[in-house]
């Protein structure tokens, strides 16, 4: 298993981290038991957010006493000075501990800098300064947000989604970020769940010796498949090579990632999981999305107004009100018979 410098903040660990916004959909008591697995297991990064309701809370209790052995990142959704601080003290509370080793504006839709009028980053150099924070990052769905803010030398670490299935000019975000000296922490390495063969995913990380990708963890199945990496690291053969170039084509294009920014929708349609039906059809139990459930959530696609709120969110830029249709006209041909998954 390869190791991993992130950027200028000397951070160390090996390339396979863990990615907690899943554990807030399981009890304390089970995360407890993931995440210590996770570390037992040689995993030492890991990366939570205020957002995710209770995960920092279940990550406090995991590694009370025992601080020192790992690195933990989070994450503030704020957008004024008074919000930073009141997510500060929340993040640290929860997480039972008095600094954070990487904290990141969460999402950003633009480039936060000194006086910028926010007062944003001056709070981070503030809390820098205080020792609350170590290191002062960025997560960004928007690529020319992330290009700016690695550009700018104002951010010791990016996360942003990459996957083998990213286009160039991700990959050229990853170069950038190398040649910045900026650690890039990857998100959405499964492509929100396109993605379903880890191995093929594990060997394309490993070619990426700079990045450090988060494997949201929510079961332990899941768990074990990525610890076992840690002494079968994955490496590229030409069979795995075959795979992702066959997954490349049949992805290529604009497709859902499932991040959710476009949502909540006025006529109540669950667009970050409707807009990308047809290829859950083809690449996962056919039956799972076939239920009732399902069919009820498709069918509501036939009661969007077209305001296109969800378009002008995704920060992909799909033009996702095409997207549903397609895709609930698909959907129905599957119903009927007449295409076959």
């Amino acid at each position: 298993m390869n190791t991993v410098t992130l950027g200028s903040t000397g951070i160390t660990t090996v390339q396979n981290a863990f990615g907690a916004l899943p554990i807030q959909r399981v009890t304390e008591q089970e995360a407890v038991r993931l995440l210590r697995k996770a570390y037992d297991g040689g995993m030492r990064y890991f990366d939570t957010a205020r957002a995710y309701s209770d995960s920092e809370s279940k990550l406090g209790v995991a590694f009370d006493g025992m601080r020192d052995k790992v690195f933990i990142a989070t994450k503030t959704m704020a957008t004024t000075p008074e919000a930073f601080w009141e997510q500060l003290e929340t993040s640290l509370a929860n997480l039972r501990t008095d600094y954070i080793d990487v904290y990141q504006l969460h999402n950003i839709q633009q480039c936060y800098r000194p006086g910028d009028g926010t007062g944003l980053y001056e709070c981070m150099l503030e809390a820098k300064a205080q020792g609350k924070i170590l290191h002062i990052g960025a997560t960004a769905h928007k690529i020319h947000v992330a290009e700016e803010a690695v550009e700018s030398g104002l951010y010791e670490t990016m996360q942003f989604p990459f996957s083998y299935l990213s286009s160039q000019r991700e990959f050229d975000l990853v170069e950038l970020c190398a040649k910045r000296n900026v650690g890039f922490v990857v998100m959405k390495g499964l492509a929100g769940g396109l993605i379903s063969n880890s191995r093929a995913c594990m060997a394309f990380m490993n070619e990426h010796p700079t990045v450090l990708p988060i494997w949201g963890v929510q079961r332990e199945h899941e768990l074990d498949e990525w610890l076992s990496y840690m002494d079968d690291t994955p490496t590229m053969d030409a069979e795995l090579s075959a795979f992702i170039e066959q997954e490349r084509t049949e992805l290529k294009g604009g497709f859902c990632r499932n991040c959710g920014y476009c949502m909540p929708c006025p006529v109540d349609i669950s667009i970050k999981d409707c807009a990308r039906m047809s290829l859950m059809l083809r690449r996962a139990p056919s039956a799972n999305w076939l239920t009732e459930h399902w069919q009820a959530e498709m069918r509501k696609i036939e009661d969007c107004i077209n305001c296109r709120q969800c378009a002008n969110r995704c920060p992909y830029e799909l033009s996702t009100p095409e997207l549903l249709r397609e895709n609930w006209e698909d959907y129905q041909n599957v119903l009927a018979g007449k295409v076959q998954v």
